[in-house]
C-alpha cells in the first residue's frame, strides 16, 4: 500500500525528534526549506506538520515558526485542604507545601492589586451590589522558574474600610491574606465551593504560558468562593490551569 508523501515526511521528522536530532524547544526548518529538503508542494507539507500538532509533538507560534513541544512533568494540584487542617486554609500555603512536596521549587510575582467594579457574577458570589468596589490581587506563579497558574482574588471594599488596609498593599501577604482577614477582622474562614470550567485561552493567557497558537491547550478555571462562619462571602478566587502541566487532585474522606 502506498504512502502519502505527507506521512512520509510526518514520518522521518518524527524519527529526528526520537533521536534527538531535533530537541524539545528547537525550530523546524520553514515550510520553504521543508520543502526543498523533502522536494514537495506547500500543501503536502502543511498536511504533515498538521499532523505532528494534532499528535502534540510539535507547536505553531504565529509569525514565530514552528517548534518541537518541550518535555513538561505535570505538576500535581491539591485542591482539598490538607488533612488535620481543615476549610481554613489559603491557595498560596497549599500550592508552596504540595510543590516541596513533589521536589519542585514554587515561586509567586508582587501581587498586582486593583480597585474594580463588581460583575454581575462578582456581585453574586460576594453579596455585594453589582458596580460595587472590590479589590483585586492578581498574582503569577511559577514552578521551577516556569508560568504554572494564574491567580486572582476578588474581595468586598468593606473590608479595607473595616481595618484590612493591608488587602491594598502590592506586596506579598505572608501569612497569608486568610490568616490575615482572621486576625484582623475576625473572619474565619469555615468553607468554600469550587465551580470547574474548561475555555480556550485568550491571548494574553497564550502569551503567558508560551501557548500555541492552534488553542491545542485548554485551561482550566477553577472559580473558588470561601465564606466565613457567619455565612459571609470572604473572597471569590479564579485560578487558570493549563491543562498541559497540572493535575488537579482532591482528596474526599479517610484517605490513607
Amino acid at each position: 500500500m502506498a504512502t502519502f508523501k505527507w506521512r512520509t515526511i510526518a514520518d522521518d521528522l518524527i524519527k529526528k525528534i526520537e533521536a534527538g536530532e531535533l530537541t524539545p524547544g528547537t525550530q523546524l526548518p520553514t515550510e520553504l526549506e521543508l520543502q526543498d529538503e523533502y522536494h514537495a508542494s506547500r500543501n503536502t507539507v502543511r498536511d504533515a506538520l498538521k499532523w505532528l500538532i494534532q499528535r502534540q509533538l510539535v507547536v505553531t507560534h504565529a509569525g514565530r515558526g514552528t517548534f518541537v513541544t518541550r518535555d513538561i512533568t505535570p505538576y500535581k494540584v491539591e485542591l482539598s485542604p490538607p488533612r488535620g487542617v481543615g476549610p481554613g486554609g489559603d491557595e498560596g500555603s497549599a500550592y508552596v507545601a504540595a510543590a516541596k512536596i513533589q521536589g519542585r521549587r514554587p515561586s509567586v510575582s508582587d501581587p498586582r492589586v486593583e480597585i474594580r467594579k463588581a460583575s454581575a457574577s462578582m456581585a453574586e458570589w460576594l453579596h455585594v451590589e453589582e458596580g460595587a468596589r472590590v479589590v483585586s490581587r492578581h498574582q503569577q506563579r511559577f514552578i521551577d522558574d516556569e508560568p504554572w497558574s494564574l491567580q486572582t482574588s476578588f474581595y468586598p471594599m468593606d473590608f479595607v474600610t473595616r481595618g484590612a488596609d493591608r488587602l491594598v498593599d502590592a506586596v506579598d501577604v505572608e501569612e497569608g491574606v486568610v490568616k490575615y482577614l482572621e486576625q484582623e477582622l475576625g473572619l474565619v474562614q469555615a468553607g468554600y465551593q469550587d465551580q470547574i470550567t474548561v475555555r480556550p485561552p485568550d491571548r494574553d493567557e497564550s502569551l503567558f504560558f508560551d501557548l500555541p497558537e492552534t488553542a491545542a491547550v485548554t485551561l482550566i478555571e477553577l472559580s473558588r468562593t470561601a465564606y466565613a462562619t457567619s455565612g459571609e462571602p470572604l473572597r471569590f478566587t479564579v485560578t487558570v490551569y493549563p491543562a498541559d502541566r497540572n493535575m488537579l487532585n482532591y482528596k474526599i474522606g479517610e484517605v490513607p
